[in-house]
């Protein structure tokens, strides 16, 4: 239900978050193999709205959208949808919000090449301490995981991103009900061999605030700063990494470092915006200052509003209700 990125996403299913003014579903489905021929959506949240968008778009492969009446985990996802799985071939399951440089081509080509039961994509971090961890031979096997250790504790900093290719074999693993993909069912797999594909370039887990922003910071700087023709610039600084986006009207503004400002938005005098995504049709009035924040669309910041890690959203009616 994409709690960590309320009140955003009371309006919107999650896949459904604009990264650079597209879905966060789109840079995933962009990203598929060519070998890919269906993909396969489970689906607990705002169904309709899903089934609309994708409804509309132009798709390579055949889309089919599977009910997950309560959540069943990442296995048991997997499970719940089992039926549609070819039995023959090698499938893939993807994150649906994440942001990543990776090569899914060359992820299947790793996977076959070495005849691998289960691969899963696999990233270098600073700090491990939020994440399980994994440990490779010299040949790219996993030997072993390790969840969310300490700094002093951890035997390595790649963790995993999200990506997995797995063989028909996995799904006689994954149990009833709700079930874990990495803690229950990939430490079966450690002696059938399992391989990590490390990559290089950039990921982001867009599951929360500051995922969604990091996100556009990396495609920002993998495309370039910009400002669109179409857009009204009077008297602005820009401080680079940033994005602004047509028809856009800023006056007397700052765009600093880290921000996209979506179509249509408007930011008037003396505000400064940090760090922050301003989605399609966002006003900011006179005198603000944002600081790593997203605001909805069309969502109106009024004068003298100085904030910082914020999603600032309308909250539906029912919502202020039952809080």
């Amino acid at each position: 239900m994409g709690t960590r990125l309320r009140p955003l996403t009371f309006r919107l299913p999650k896949p459904l978050v604009p990264v650079m003014g597209k879905p966060l579903m789109m840079h995933v489905i962009e990203s598929l193999p060519e070998q890919v021929d269906e993909l396969i959506i489970p689906v607990g949240y705002k169904r309709e709205m899903m089934e609309a968008y994708l409804a509309n778009q132009e798709l390579p492969v055949k889309v089919t959208i599977v009910d997950e009446p309560e959540p069943l985990g990442t296995g048991g996802a997997v499970k719940n949808v089992e039926h549609l799985i070819r039995k023959d071939d090698t499938f893939l399951v993807l994150n649906g919000d994440i942001i990543a440089s990776v090569d899914l081509n060359e992820f299947v080509k790793f996977h076959k090449s070495k005849k691998a039961i289960a691969s899963i994509t696999l990233w270098e971090v600073e700090d491990p301490t939020p994440f399980g961890v994994a440990q490779l031979d010299a040949d790219g096997r996993i030997m072993r995981f390790q969840e969310k250790p300490t700094k002093e504790e951890a035997f390595s900093r790649l963790v995993n991103a999200g990506a997995y290719a797995l063989e028909p074999e996995v799904l006689d693993e994954i149990g009833p009900g709700f079930v874990s993909m990495e803690r229950t069912v990939f430490p079966k797999l450690l002696d059938r061999g399992m391989y990590g594909f490390t990559f290089k370039g950039y990921w982001a887990d867009c599951g929360t605030r500051e995922g969604v922003i990091a996100a556009h910071v990396e495609l920002i700087r993998k495309f370039g700063s910009y400002v669109a023709e179409s857009a009204s610039t009077i008297s602005t600084d820009f401080i680079s990494p940033f994005c602004v986006e047509p028809d856009c009207r800023l006056i007397k503004a700052t765009i600093g470092p880290g921000s996209y400002i979506g179509k249509g938005c408007v930011v008037l005098d003396d505000s400064e915006i940090v760090n922050s995504v301003l989605l399609p049709g966002a006003r900011v009035d006179r005198y603000c200052r944002l600081e790593n924040c997203i605001v909805d669309e069309n969502y109106r910041v009024p004068t003298n509003t100085s904030v910082r890690d914020m999603i600032l959203a309308e909250i539906p009616v029912d919502e202020n209700e039952e809080d």
